[in-house]
């Protein structure tokens, strides 16, 4: 099948969720993606992930076990499968699927959570994964079957607001936890913190999970002066008008998205981004000049690279507006799989 005979063929493909539905829909930057690919090309949703929340204890073997009359059933109709999961894992059921599989690492491939063998990475037709710095250990692994592709939103939904600079700093922080302990691995806390020292105002966009959680944080603090909170569905184009840069920290670079839309959405809006140096898109940032990397989550790195935002404005938010509506653009992104797609489903 040619790439210009995909464009038009609505494909039977199978996504494999491996992560519950956020209890406020478009708020997951993987379910957006998925949405985006279905849109375009067609196909149907499998949730593997048995839990209505997030755990942090349930085994990833385990994962799929109650869907493998589904999986059985469905394989024979599907033209391939397309699984997403935040590293590489040799989840128990892959070795059953007889049809294509794309194989998507969101976080990047990670420690690859191979214990002493990588033959199961055989039954994957293609990995997928958006951090270039995965390049080298992909090459080595499978040189003929992974392909970087780099994340795409619709810019178009986001219109550029300049919003001046003046006493303080807005910040929208993006990426909530999930579980309790992502208040500490995901700089929730230490932004909190650090906003008693700075001229600090920060925008928390959640996603229906740990509300209280969050407000006790908050509270604890005295800071709820300095702090907004939007818990709905919201139209983030009229919350980024209003602030002047977005953040995401976190610990380690398998806790978030290599490039997290939120930051994606950010630059499309002409705000820079403020981002943990462990983040692939730190990298990104760092080239471009569109905003600032910290390097580790302590107070000295994210105050130092706060004051470096607040210095320098000007210049990262012009490189946002710049570069964000044409790096992040959602065409490459669809293109990039269709490709991907038309190579997997080939006659050999």
């Amino acid at each position: 099948m040619s790439l210009d005979s995909l464009s038009s063929y609505n494909m039977n493909i199978l996504y494999h969720l491996t992560s519950p539905s956020p209890p406020i829909a478009g708020t997951d930057a993987v379910f957006q993606e998925i949405e985006a690919l279905r849109r375009r090309f067609g196909g149907e949703c499998l949730q593997l992930y048995p839990l209505r929340r997030p755990s942090r204890t349930f085994p990833k073997l385990l994962y799929g076990f109650h869907q493998r009359r589904a999986l059985r059933r469905r394989e024979p109709s599907v033209d391939l499968h397309h699984l997403y999961y935040a590293t590489l894992y040799p989840f128990p059921w892959l070795h059953a699927l007889h049809k294509p599989l794309i194989y998507s690492a969101v976080t990047g491939v990670g420690p690859l959570m191979i214990r002493g063998r990588a033959d199961w990475l055989k039954a994957i037709h293609t990995i997928v994964s958006c951090s270039p710095r995965d390049e080298a250990v992909l090459q080595a692994l499978c040189p003929e079957r992974y392909r970087i592709i780099r994340p795409g939103i619709a810019v178009e939904r986001f219109s550029p607001v300049s919003v001046p600079l003046r006493n303080e700093l807005i910040l929208l922080v993006g990426s909530a936890p999930w579980i309790r302990r992502q208040f500490q691995t995901k700089g929730i806390d230490l932004l909190l913190d650090v906003a008693g020292s700075l001229p600090l105002r920060l925008v928390f966009l959640w996603r229906g999970l740990l509300l209280s959680e969050l407000q006790r944080h908050i509270a604890r603090r005295g800071m709820s002066h300095r702090v907004e909170i939007i818990n709905a569905p919201v139209d983030v184009n009229r919350v980024l008008a209003r602030v002047h840069a977005t953040v995401v920290l976190a610990e380690t670079e398998r806790q978030v998205k290599a490039y997290p839309h939120s930051l994606m959405e950010s630059l499309s809006a002409g705000k820079p981004a403020l981002v943990s140096g462990c983040i692939p898109m730190a990298d990104y940032v760092a080239k471009a000049q569109c905003g600032e990397v910290v390097p580790s989550l302590t107070p000295d790195d994210l105050c130092a690279s706060i004051k470096r935002l607040m210095d320098n404005y000007a210049a990262r938010q012009a490189s946002a507006q710049k570069r964000g509506r044409v790096d992040f653009a959602l065409a490459p992104m669809l293109e990039a799989y269709a490709e991907v797609y038309a190579r997997a489903v080939k006659p050999s």
